[in-house]
């Protein structure tokens, strides 16, 4: 590996050296998420994952990382870019997409939606405690009919009476939700037809939440089928700066830029493994490494890498100047999110056989890698937001 400026040494997958771009401090905070990384997630990912749980341990320790709201001025530990929160989520994508995950809906999903959209007395109130760690939160605006059409097609409704709102309508696929002590519910106004957002505490009567079984993909992350039945709500508990659907739009810009540098994690994850592992295999009297369609699909999954990363630093770059726009999220996601799915079938080819078992260091990437393709939309609904923004003609329907 190589070093410069501080003595967290780069990826060797960084073969631009695209990381000497971040601060001093940047560098360092990395370099510590990723030594707890490989000391203390990396020996207990695969088999928390096959036995589709999430190790709670680590969510103490993340937090004194840092690594929840790091981009949100009231708790963050010290100033920095979006460029160094995407090295974040690689990093973490890099040991294990499910621990990574969590980390995407607690801080970018349901503490941005409280940033973003709540009120002051709000952000004091439920920030600092989420970014200790002591109250795990949730993000609920999938649901079992509605997905990419989410602007459209919400069926969960919000009745106002009163000071209070009541709540009806079920949610899918959402992440944290079996243990989590807050969802942020998004749900239709039946008085003006717009999106608003609740903070929903999952003790509340009508809240139930059962875990989304057999999943052949992020089986550490702890998904639910939510069903809100007469959910009464304080008014006080209304996101008070989420008035629309634009509130719920902006939340997701801010994160999906990171789900792309989550996915160049994965891709790394599964290419370091697969590289390791040619090295060390020997096949026809020579290391599998020293064959030349071998190192073909090593060199092909490191390019991919590499211009994702290049991508994706302009993106956070960009949003860091305030002129990052919803198309540039929605293209580096697109962008990333392929290639990573292109990468980790090479990888998982290099291994052969031995590819499909956990132990050989590719398998869990292969298939974590299949539930970041789709999340935070869709490779078309991502097209599609890049194609209004070059054409401005919108072909969603």
């Amino acid at each position: 590996m190589s070093t410069s400026i501080t003595d967290t040494p780069l990826l060797e997958s960084d073969f631009y050296r695209f990381q000497e771009g971040l601060t001093p401090r940047e560098r360092e905070s990395l370099g510590q998420l990723r030594a707890y990384l490989e000391a203390e997630v990396r020996p207990i990912a695969d088999q928390y994952w096959a036995r589709a749980e999430f190790p709670t341990q680590t969510i103490a320790p993340l937090a004194e990382l840092g690594m929840y709201g790091p981009g949100i001025p009231l708790v963050r530990h010290f100033e920095n870019s979006a460029v160094y929160r995407g090295w974040a989520a690689l990093e973490l994508g890099r040991i294990d997409a499910g621990v990574s995950t969590f980390i995407g809906v607690q801080s970018g999903l349901a503490m941005n939606s409280i940033a973003v959209g709540g009120s002051d007395e709000q952000q004091q109130e439920w920030l600092p405690r989420m970014a200790r760690g002591e109250v795990v939160g949730a993000f609920g605006l999938t649901e079992p009919l509605s997905g990419s059409d989410s602007a459209r097609g919400l069926r969960t409704t919000a009745r106002r009476e009163g000071d209070t709102w009541v709540l009806d309508g079920e949610k899918r696929w959402i992440g944290n939700a079996t243990f989590a002590d807050v969802v942020v519910i998004w749900a239709k106004d039946v008085a003006d037809e717009q999106v608003k957002g609740f903070l929903v505490t999952t003790d509340t009567p009508g809240f139930t939440a059962t875990k989304i079984e057999d999943k052949i993909a992020l089986r550490s992350v702890q998904n639910a089928d939510i069903v809100l039945d007469g959910v009464r709500v304080p008014e006080s508990r209304r996101l008070q700066r989420a008035d629309s659907f634009r509130t719920t739009a902006a939340v997701l810009r801010l994160t999906r830029t990171e789900v792309a540098w989550q996915a160049i994690g994965i891709a790394i994850g599964a290419y370091e493994a697969a590289l390791h592992y040619a090295q060390q295999r020997i096949q026809f009297g020579k290391p599998l490494a020293a064959h030349q369609m071998v190192q073909d699909l090593l060199v092909r999954s490191l390019m991919n890498i590499t211009a994702s990363i290049a991508l994706c630093t302009q993106a956070s770059a960009m949003q860091d100047q305030g002129i990052g726009g919803d198309e540039h999220s929605a293209m580096a996601k697109a962008f990333a999110t392929a290639k990573m799915r292109e990468t980790v079938g090479w990888c998982r080819e290099v291994q052969g056989g031995n590819g499909i078992v956990l132990d050989k260091g590719v398998a869990r990437f292969f298939s974590d890698a299949e539930a970041i393709y789709s999340y935070e939309g869709t490779r078309e609904v991502n097209t599609l937001i890049v194609g209004r923004a070059i054409t401005g003609e919108a072909a969603f329907v």
